[in-house]
């Protein structure tokens, strides 16, 4: 019969706080790309477009709209400024 490692349980509390740290960063991604998603179609601007104000490639712009994946601050940035918008970020 083959021994219980017990020393793997300890690092389930860890593993577990780490999978909802980035459940709640994809959730906070969610939200931006809905915004963002939100406010082409007020401008009636597409992806393309936006990408071309953003001086960055389509390519690039699908990768910072994918909640999936981590995007900088600077990205964002540049994102608000192509839209014309002002980039606000609130701790509550």
């Amino acid at each position: 019969m083959k021994k219980l490692n017990t020393k793997s349980f300890s690092k389930l509390p860890a593993e577990n706080e780490l999978l909802l740290d980035e459940s709640k960063a994809e959730m906070v991604k969610r939200t931006i790309v809905f915004q963002i998603e939100l406010e082409l179609k007020r401008q009636k601007i597409t992806k393309t477009e936006l990408a071309k104000k953003m001086k960055t490639s389509r390519a690039a712009l699908n990768r910072l709209l994918d909640p999936r994946r981590i995007c900088t601050l600077k990205s964002l940035v540049l994102v608000a400024i192509a839209l014309e918008k002002n980039l606000e970020i609130k701790f509550t």
